[in-house]
């Protein structure tokens, strides 16, 4: 029976340190490729609707969507306006599956001819022809486009000044559609297009929109200007503003690093929001998960080169520019596009890295039927990566 003691407790000796071990870190994995596309001059952005691809962007003073399926094999392109100058620089897809694409048109309006002080030689008797367009893209431009059928149908709203719209959200109640100097522009599913709010100046920029189902939104983004009665804390400060179904702001939350210039680039429905900081040469990732009250349940900084970008409650891309301590193999000895996966405490979970030649993170976009799907530049081409 002694015996038998002594076996129990040199066997405990020997495995309870093993039960008590702290959890392997992650090892970082390769993205899979799964096609290049555009050019970085021509692409704004990417969506997907189902397993088709609907990459969007601009070919000098056009704006354009083409549909690729997952081997990379274009499927159609459609010009999103015939007759005016325009730039799409934003898009969501509904519950539908119909493809909403917001940014900026020139609407065609009649200049006179100015009138000749010299009479010029005209033996053919031609009349010169009035240029009907204006340049500036001062009107706001939405655009619905069924991906099955590209039936194409585009809405317009004349603007004051031309603002760059950086977000746009859709649900059953209607779209969303945020950007520069503080702007927000609602329209419904029909395309009827409301007056905008404007929720500061040009010293405010709104990056990324959440819609919610009481039929308020959460706007985030950067100021450095005074917001619904909060000061400017930093150089300039990361913002999360809530607005009502209405357009009034409810509340605003300023990030508080005193000397630094700080940016909220993007937010997840989950409220799940990546960011960046600056403080001197100091350049950071920040990623934060915050309540429906926008309290912080938990947060990371990563020392980075770019922007950084949220999808769902679980991930993070970004231009990592250092090792990370939560990870078993991450030093990158020059800037590496990454993607953290957290677990609903925060704590890191899996990462997964592109090559090396890609120098930029362009986008985070998180599919249903593929996945997460990273986009990254190199010096010449866009490429699009998914999980292994």
């Amino acid at each position: 029976m002694k015996r038998l003691l002594s076996l129990f407790v040199i066997s405990t000796l020997f495995f309870t340190p093993l039960a008590n071990a702290a959890p392997k870190k992650p090892l970082v994995k390769s993205l899979k490729l799964l096609t290049t596309i555009a050019s970085v001059d021509e692409f704004s952005g990417m969506v997907a609707s189902g397993r088709t691809i609907i990459v969007y962007g601009n070919k000098g003073d056009k704006s354009f969507a083409k549909a690729l399926d997952i081997a990379g094999k274009e499927l159609w392109t459609v010009e999103l306006d015939k007759a005016s100058p325009s730039v799409v620089t934003a898009a969501a897809v509904d519950s539908n599956g119909v493809i909403w694409l917001a940014g900026s048109t020139s609407l065609a309006r009649a200049t006179p001819a100015p009138s000749p002080t010299v009479s010029a030689l005209n033996p053919d008797k031609t009349i010169p022809v009035a240029d009907i367009f204006s340049a500036d893209l001062d009107a706001y431009s939405l655009w619905s486009l069924n991906p099955t059928t590209q039936l194409l149908t585009q809405y317009t709203l004349q603007l004051s000044a031309p603002i760059l719209i950086n977000s746009v959200a859709v649900d059953k109640n209607g779209i969303t559609a945020v950007g520069s100097s503080g702007t927000i522009i609602t329209s419904d599913l029909a395309g009827k297009i409301a007056k905008p709010i404007n929720v500061g100046t040009e010293a405010t920029i709104f990056e990324s929109v959440v819609k919610h189902a009481d039929g308020s939104i959460t706007v985030v983004g950067s100021s450095s200007e005074t917001l619904g009665g909060k000061k400017l804390v930093g150089k300039v400060d990361g913002v999360i503003i809530k607005v009502s179904k209405v357009g009034k702001v409810v509340s605003v939350v300023r990030s508080s690093a005193p000397k630094a210039s700080r940016n909220w680039l993007s937010a997840s429905n989950s409220l799940l929001l990546g960011g960046e900081v600056t403080t001197g040469p100091k350049v950071e990732s920040a990623i934060t998960k915050f309540s429906s009250t926008y309290v912080p349940s938990w947060t990371y900084r990563f020392a980075s080169s770019g922007k950084t970008f949220a999808a769902g409650s679980t991930f993070a891309f970004f231009q990592s520019k250092g090792a990370i301590a939560q990870l078993a193999n991450w030093a990158p000895k020059s800037p590496q596009a990454l993607l953290l996966t957290f677990d609903a405490k925060g704590v890191i979970t899996a990462a997964h890295s592109a090559p090396a030649e890609q120098k930029e993170v362009l986008g985070l976009y998180l599919s249903k039927d593929l996945g997460p799907v990273c986009i990254t530049s190199s010096a010449e081409t866009v490429s699009i990566f998914t999980l292994n």
